[in-house]
């Protein structure tokens, strides 16, 4: 499976906030949108991430005051991104070793979406349920006395 499958299940849907703008303005169209990561825009180009995990090391560093705090101030910059055509192993290998929970998918510079570690799951459990099913057929369907292949 590659990394376009899961875009096509889930849908190409961008969530993003200018890199001027209130990190508690984030905070609330997260949560609006039950998402947690917004891609960071400027001038049409994607700048920065950020994601739950960027709002609480703010929200910590700040006592828990987001009121001045900017876009800019605790986004990631130029985040790791993957290509339409990276495999689904690939994809894991690269969230897993670098610890990222949303990864944005993008086409040399145009951004496709933005692949969340929830969306990798579902698309393991899917592909794994048909192969499950494909198999359990072939075995239903095994010709009586032939043997099976060693």
């Amino acid at each position: 499976m590659l990394i376009r499958d899961i875009l096509n299940m889930k849908g190409g849907t961008i969530f993003s906030v200018a890199p001027d703008g209130k990190v508690a303005d984030a905070v609330g169209l997260m949560v609006k949108n039950d998402v947690g990561s917004l891609v960071v825009m400027e001038g049409g180009r994607m700048t920065g991430m950020v994601t739950f995990r960027e709002v609480l090391k703010a929200l910590d560093a700040q006592s828990g005051n987001l009121a001045d705090l900017r876009i800019r101030d605790v986004m990631v910059a130029d985040p790791i991104s993957g290509s339409p055509d990276d495999t689904l192993d690939h994809l894991r290998e690269v969230m897993t070793k670098n610890h990222i929970r949303y990864l944005p998918v993008k086409d040399s510079d145009k951004l496709l979406g933005v692949i969340s570690f929830h969306d990798v799951a579902k698309s393991v459990i899917k592909e794994t349920s048909f192969e499950n099913r494909l198999l359990k057929r072939y075995i239903k369907n095994w010709p009586e006395g032939e043997e099976a292949p060693k």
